[in-house]
């Protein structure tokens, strides 16, 4: 009867300190896989804790496998991946996938390929364009899981670029986004976003806009056409096209017959206003942007605005190479405290000829280097192909060819580049002239004699003659 009895009491006391174990214990919670996470018809997880739990491991460790950020870049629309790297859009898309679901329209790859506009592609491509091509990508994700049983037959939606596009339903049961009909509907589909394949390009606003301005930019610094060559009638010979700005070119035997026309006019006209040339440019730069600093320089600091239009009033041609606001940032207090020195800095950057990104870049690649004569004489300005470019300078002060043309109107030439050039230091160094030695007679004095030198065959001569006794005779032999 007494052995029952302790064994109860054992019992018992184990399951105390059991039941005092588990409640000091912490409590250990199951971790959910992203398929255990039921979702509704909008996107929103069940379980909202757990979904936090999941945005927030994906921010701190990375994004989970089984993301659509992932599966975007393992996707069959490669042409819209490749761009997200290139845009330096994973990190932001990252972020964007842990804080809420997302809905990726992606344009399939014959739209990024072969149906773009070749300019528009060139321009999204260029490295300076990079804000432009994030804004483009960005307008094709939408904050919000929409898969096709969700999507609005007409409705407005915010994108990740800050702008709205338009979704409706299409006839027949389809889905629209703005222009572009989306072909491949739920193409991939996972409990933080879904991807639906679209057929074109979503072009944004700002984009557009942006694209625009630049196009305009280049159709006005474009070069004038030339015409065709024509036969004059009087001298049946092809005509020579007139350089620009310039009045007809007329034969000798025409100059030399008296015309009233010709006789009226006593004195020579300017045909080159270079006041609106020299503006034209330079309001140029201020709307292609980034070359403030130098139009500061040339319009307020100096005079060299008012000189450059009096050498393009008399007919010369001119070629600037422009640095741009962060290499003109770079530039020292001292390099600009001496007097004179903003102007021959400029000066050093023009060349007295006119001169293209394409005949500068053809003339390096077949000349090796190439010297520019500058405005700052005697100093010249080195240029030779580097990197697919021109580059300008020595060494560590070297500069690239970095927005090519920026203006250009057959007399004046504007060439962006990335840094300000210096002529290279002249070393002070004493050499002596390559001539022939020259022998100093020595000084005279009452004491010293000269001593004229000998040929061989006399002093062999003398030799002889005194041995035979006779040498007192000779007085060449004294």
């Amino acid at each position: 009867m007494r052995a029952p009895v302790c064994g109860a009491l054992v019992c018992f006391f184990v399951l105390l300190v059991a039941r005092a174990a588990a409640e000091t214990a912490p409590e250990e919670r199951p971790t959910l896989s992203s398929a255990d996470v039921a979702s509704d018809g909008n996107g929103n997880g069940a379980r909202a804790g757990a979904g936090k739990a999941v945005g927030a491991g994906a921010v701190g460790g990375g994004i989970v496998s089984n993301s659509v950020l992932v599966a975007l870049l393992d996707s069959r629309y490669t042409e819209m991946a490749e761009l997200v790297e290139k845009a330096l859009l994973l990190q932001t898309l990252e972020h964007a996938v842990a804080e809420h679901n997302v809905t990726v329209l992606a344009p399939r790859n014959e739209a990024l390929e072969r149906d773009i506009d070749p300019e528009f592609k060139r321009f999204l491509l260029e490295p300076r364009n990079l804000n432009s091509l994030q804004s483009l990508l960005l307008f094709h994700v939408l904050p919000a899981r929409l898969p096709s049983g969700s999507w609005p037959a007409a409705a407005t939606h915010p994108t990740l670029a800050g702008e709205v596009v338009e979704l409706a339903a299409a006839d027949g049961g389809g889905m629209r986004v703005a222009h572009a009909a989306v072909s491949r509907p739920d193409a991939v589909v996972r409990t933080d976003g879904v991807i639906h394949g679209i057929e074109s390009l979503l072009v944004p606003r700002s984009v557009q806009d942006e694209f625009n301005r630049r196009r305009s930019l280049a159709d006005i610094s474009a070069m004038p056409p030339t015409a065709a060559p024509e036969v004059d009638p009087r001298t049946d010979r092809l005509k020579k096209p007139a350089p620009p700005g310039d009045s007809p070119v007329l034969p000798i035997s025409d100059a030399t017959v008296p015309d009233p026309s010709v006789a009226l006019a006593s004195e020579p006209s300017d045909h080159y206003d270079g006041d609106s040339q020299v503006k034209d440019f330079i309001q140029t730069l201020l709307k292609y942007g980034g070359y403030n600093e130098l139009a500061d320089i040339l319009v307020n600091l100096t005079s060299l605005a008012t000189e450059l239009a009096q050498l393009v009033s008399e007919g010369y041609a001119l070629t600037v190479l422009a640095p741009n606001d962060e290499a003109m940032a770079r530039l020292t207090a001292d390099q600009l405290s001496e007097p004179g020195s903003p102007e021959n800095i400029l000066y050093y950057h023009m060349i007295p000829e006119y001169q293209t990104e394409e005949s500068m870049y053809n003339a390096v690649r077949r000349f090796g280097k190439v010297r520019y004569d500058t405005l700052r004489l005697p100093h010249k300005v080195v240029a030779r192909e580097a990197d697919g470019s021109v580059k300008f300078g020595h060494g560590e002060g070297s500069a690239y060819l970095f927005d090519p043309d920026i203006f250009a109107d057959g007399r004046i030439s504007v060439q962006g580049i990335d840094a300000v050039l210096f002529p290279p230091v002249e070393t002070k160094t004493k050499t002596k002239p390559a001539t022939a030695r020259i022998r100093t007679a020595p000084a005279m004095t009452g004491v010293s004699k000269i001593k004229h030198r000998r040929g061989k065959l006399l002093e062999a001569a003398c030799q002889m003659v005194g041995i035979l006794g006779q040498r007192s005779q000779f007085t060449r032999c004294q």
